[in-house]
């Protein structure tokens, strides 16, 4: 090799070299970069500044974009600074960055329960939510307040909130952001009194109890904390946001969570109006499992004819409350008329559910359909207690 060739070779190497050094250098940077932006950011976003945040964070989904914590609170950042744009089609630009950022989270498995819950709450094409009341001035004062709310300015968001509240005395989220904005000052008593305000406006909205949790949470008072949290599951349990309470509650106290496990038959009807189904039993009879079978004709029975004459206004079938426990009732009941040696164990969890009075708590929190979950609201309104102590005792701490 010539000395020229050798020359040229030792220059590349060195170019190489430098090259790999420089992005070596830059990658620490940028490491270092990212490393303190979070903490600057992170303290905006605790001191419910996010306009401020906001720049941080849109830098530091460029320095990381798989962090799935950064996403979130983007997106939680640009919904702060919607609410302090006025103009229509920027704030929906915002709001629609917005979600795009809480699904690029969901997708790299941050938070899924509370991610799903703010992208489900957010309209896709950016559209600003009906509004917090029907009163024209109070609305106009809560979006005054959720401005300031979101720029840190609480004492001016708690005084835009409280005016709405007077103006309109039924605005729930007046009461509801006052609790939040006391919440944030960590004056924990007049949080939960406002809380309690929202509560005793609309009882059978989840928001105020699972906020009213978070003070608990803070001061480590657990057992308050799950109380509010069984509330919020109870008044809405198809809601995200609700079952993330409660899995926030039971993550934190190290507590199992899960309904009871019982493998109840699935039912299809065919194209030639035939119900088609699978039932699992004893071929030899010794459990009982053989009353199975009741679920399936009870539940044909209430497709037939039971259903039109226990809803006579609808003019449609569709699967109840009442259908499902009538066909639960009759399995328990044809197994015991069995007398098997030894009851089947998931039949047996059947019966003590209906004994202690909670079948109908289970079938609604634990086995809902479309149509089940129409009969929710009219037993919560009669049966809220039965709801509630189903969740403690058959939800709460069992495996």
């Amino acid at each position: 090799m010539s000395m020229a060739t050798k020359a040229s070779s030792f220059l590349i190497l060195a170019a190489v070299f430098c090259m790999l050094t420089l992005a070596t250098q830059i990658a620490t940077a940028q490491t270092n970069e990212a490393a303190a932006l979070k903490i600057e950011a992170k303290a905006l976003s605790d001191a419910q500044k996010l306009t401020e945040a906001l720049p941080l964070y849109e830098r530091l989904v460029q320095l990381t974009p798989q962090d799935p914590e950064v996403q979130m609170n983007l997106a939680f950042s640009l919904l702060g600074q919607a609410a302090n744009t006025t103009d229509i089609y920027a704030r929906k630009q915002l709001r629609i960055r917005a979600r795009a950022a809480f699904v690029k989270a969901k997708e790299l498995g941050d938070k899924p329960q509370l991610v799903l819950g703010m992208i489900e709450g957010l309209a896709p094409d950016g559209s600003d939510s009906s509004g917090f009341s029907d009163n024209a001035e109070a609305n106009k004062l809560m979006e005054k307040g959720e401005a300031a709310f979101s720029s840190g300015k609480m004492d001016e968001a708690l005084a835009h909130y409280q005016n709405a509240l007077k103006m309109d005395p039924h605005c729930y989220h007046a009461a509801l952001f006052s609790g939040d904005v006391n919440m944030h000052k960590e004056d924990f008593a007049a949080a939960e009194t406002w809380y309690q305000k929202a509560i005793s406006i609309d009882p059978y909205v989840e928001t105020a109890y699972r906020y009213s949790a978070t003070p608990f949470m803070k001061q480590k008072k657990y057992d308050q904390a799950r109380d509010r949290y069984v509330e919020a599951f109870i008044v809405d349990p198809y809601g995200r946001l609700s079952i993330s309470g409660i899995i926030q509650w039971a993550e934190s106290t190290s507590t199992s969570l899960g309904h009871p496990k019982i493998d109840i038959p699935k039912l299809e009807i065919g194209s030639d109006g035939k119900t088609n189904t699978t039932v699992n039993t004893n071929p030899l009879n010794e459990d009982g499992s053989m009353a199975w079978m009741s679920y399936v004709t009870t539940r044909e029975a209430w497709r037939k004819e039971k259903f039109a004459k226990q809803f006579p206004k609808e003019k449609a079938y569709r699967h109840s409350l009442f259908e499902e426990a009538d066909a639960l009732r009759s399995v328990v009941s044809m197994a015991k008329s069995l007398k098997p040696k030894k009851l089947n164990e998931q039949i047996a969890l059947l019966a003590k559910i209906d004994q202690d009075g909670m079948l109908e708590a289970y079938v609604l929190m634990a086995i809902p359909d479309a149509g089940i979950a129409r009969d929710h609201r009219a037993y919560l309104s009669a049966h809220r207690d039965k709801l509630r102590q189903y969740v403690a005792s058959y939800v709460i701490g069992k495996k």
